[in-house]
């Protein structure tokens, strides 16, 4: 396993560092810097090479330091913590978007407002990375190519919004969306629908 990687195996690895107290965000399945980052500081901890890619000498070690991760473990309902914002995140209003944790951050002038567990895409319909600005907003809004119910929708690259998503609050991580960014907390999202004005930024970004 090595950076870039996405796979079950992958987020086994994160649970298990997670119980080794070397992770702290929630298991993504991705193998991105916090995951490199923990199997390089495990590495050098047990003197094997601190390459931050897993062979199976440090696979060995892992599992044998750490137990068999629980459902709750590989897809734990918490809300996950949030990554460092990426720096185009640092001026005027944005929604601050990270993949590798699962986060929206609300942020105005580099300070964070609000936080909020989201997630995205499939590998055939992926949310698109980069800089956008939010075109429109739609309080109420049903998908014209999916037919699902898209409440509180801040459209930002063509089709693709952030909107609340009923399927995200029941199944978790164990679905997907069709390319937008959903946020199961209405709570949450109702707030910031009433903060985010068309034109302000939104970052997406690994």
């Amino acid at each position: 396993m090595a950076n870039g990687d996405d796979s079950d195996q992958v987020r086994e690895l994160q649970a298990r560092l997670r119980q080794l107290k070397l992770m702290s965000v929630a298991p993504t399945g991705f193998y991105g810097s916090k995951t490199t980052a923990a199997v390089k500081s495990f590495q050098s901890k047990n003197a094997l090479n601190s390459t931050g890619s897993v062979d199976d000498a440090t696979w060995k070690k892992i599992q044998g330091a750490s137990k068999k991760p629980t459902a709750d473990e590989l897809r734990p309902p918490t809300v996950n913590e949030v990554d460092a914002p990426d720096p185009r995140c640092m001026e005027g209003r944005v929604m601050c978007i990270s993949k590798e944790s699962r986060t929206l951050a609300w942020m105005i002038d580099g300070k964070v407002i609000s936080t909020m567990d989201v997630r995205f895409g499939s590998e055939n319909t992926p949310t698109r990375e980069g800089v956008f600005k939010v075109d429109r907003k739609e309080k109420e809004w049903t998908s014209t190519l999916y037919h699902t119910s898209m409440p509180y929708s801040m459209f930002f690259s063509g089709g693709q919004a952030v909107h609340y998503s009923a399927d995200f609050a029941a199944r978790g991580y164990a679905g997907a969306s069709h390319g937008c960014v959903n946020v199961r907390d209405k709570g949450k999202l109702s707030s910031l629908f009433g903060q985010v004005n068309v034109g302000d930024k939104v970052v997406v970004y690994w």
